[in-house]
């Protein structure tokens, strides 16, 4: 349920805003996504040009990709786990973020919905064990109010189940079907994906506390209180929104 919309380019200017503000030295959460691998891409760049960081990949894409452009990886357990150097900064792509519209200091960042790529859980461990998330967005996925389904990560045997859970709140699951093979998509982790609808989401730390307590959810799309900034491509330059 990869999400579409918004121009190469307003994608590039928003994932190389974000690949500049990170500073040698630097161990780097590398995003899942097209506008991620733009940030991915320009940190190859940077490193070709004498930049000293290393990379932790949300995915096996985002791994190659990392891989590909030059850029040093560690597993996460190397990059958070106890005496480890921490994750500075991550810098991945969203289906959907909610943007206020501040007066005083600006639009604000909101919580998001990823997904689409079906690699949220492990961004989700990657982007909250880093001091500073960067979401990377062009215009099309901004929103006042998070509507779009829900993705949930869940153990095979545990479909059923859960999509009975999701029903019982308002909400109606699909199961992921795999777009250039038969069968359903199959995440990183060897789960499937419900795409959840729930309509308008008025309350996302509500809903994000009822899906993960839900008995066979491995990880869901909400990401609530974890963007630290927001950079929007647009045709013309890039808006920040800070928490």
């Amino acid at each position: 349920m990869k999400t579409s919309g918004g121009s190469d380019a307003a994608k590039r200017r928003a994932g190389e805003s974000a690949a500049e503000t990170v500073a040698d030295g630097e161990v780097v959460g590398l995003g899942t996504g097209s506008t991620a691998a733009h940030a991915i891409r320009r940190l190859g760049d940077r490193v070709g040009s004498g930049l000293d960081i290393r990379g932790v990949a949300t995915s096996f894409a985002s791994r190659e990709l990392a891989a590909d452009c030059g850029i040093p990886l560690l597993d996460l357990d190397e990059a958070a786990g106890p005496d480890a150097p921490g994750i500075d900064v991550a810098i991945d792509g969203a289906d959907q973020v909610a943007v206020g519209g501040g007066e005083d200091d600006g639009p604000t960042a909101g919580p998001l919905i990823k997904g689409g790529g079906a690699a949220h859980a492990r961004e989700k461990l990657v982007d909250a064990a880093a001091d500073r998330f960067l979401v990377v967005a062009d215009p099309s996925k901004e929103t006042p109010v998070l509507d779009r389904p829900v993705p949930v990560e869940v153990l095979p045997a545990g479909r059923t189940a859960v999509a009975e859970a999701v029903r019982a709140t308002g909400g109606e699951p699909a199961l992921r079907r795999a777009e250039r093979k038969d069968g359903p998509v199959v995440t990183d982790n060897g789960n499937l994906v419900l795409d959840c609808a729930f309509g308008a989401i008025d309350d996302p730390g509500a809903l994000a506390t009822t899906l993960a307590t839900t008995p066979g959810v491995v990880e869901h799309g909400v990401f609530v209180d974890l963007a630290d900034e927001v950079h929007v491509g647009t045709e013309t330059g890039v808006r920040v929104a800070r928490r």
